[in-house]
């Protein structure tokens, strides 16, 4: 170890680099509640909305007396518990991260639900469940 070297470790600390950014404090509590709340509201229409087709398409296959298919109520079961395990993913990535990070985060989360929302309200509209 050369003197050079050894008053660079004194002055940065060992293990440490001398150009390395100081760590970024983790965002507010009240900031990051007020965060998850907004975008919770969107997340909240979706369950709202997969709850809402359950109930809606069990009832019009018991009007119609015909069975649901087991794959029809599996779908159904996902459109709901998808946005629930998204938003708790995205707010558990996001716990120690910026406000920017974390809105990042939820929209991403957001879109992902509205793209799985959509194939699978496809492939009820398209006939791709049979209710025989």
């Amino acid at each position: 170890m050369t003197d050079a070297s050894a008053a660079a470790d004194d002055a940065t600390g060992p293990g440490t680099t001398a150009g390395a950014a100081p760590a970024r404090p983790a965002t507010p509590l009240w900031l990051a509640v007020t965060i998850a709340v907004f975008f919770g509201v969107f997340y909240a229409y979706d369950v709202w909305e997969a709850v809402r087709d359950l109930v809606g398409m069990t009832l019009i296959v018991g009007d119609l007396g015909v069975s649901f298919a087991g794959i029809g109520i599996a779908l159904l079961i996902v459109a709901l518990i998808v946005p629930l395990v998204v938003f708790a993913l995205a707010f558990w990535l996001g716990r120690k991260r910026g406000p920017l990070e974390q809105v990042v985060l939820f929209l991403v989360g957001y879109a992902l639900v509205q793209a799985i929302s959509l194939g699978l309200a496809s492939f009820f509209g398209l006939g791709g469940i049979d209710f025989s």
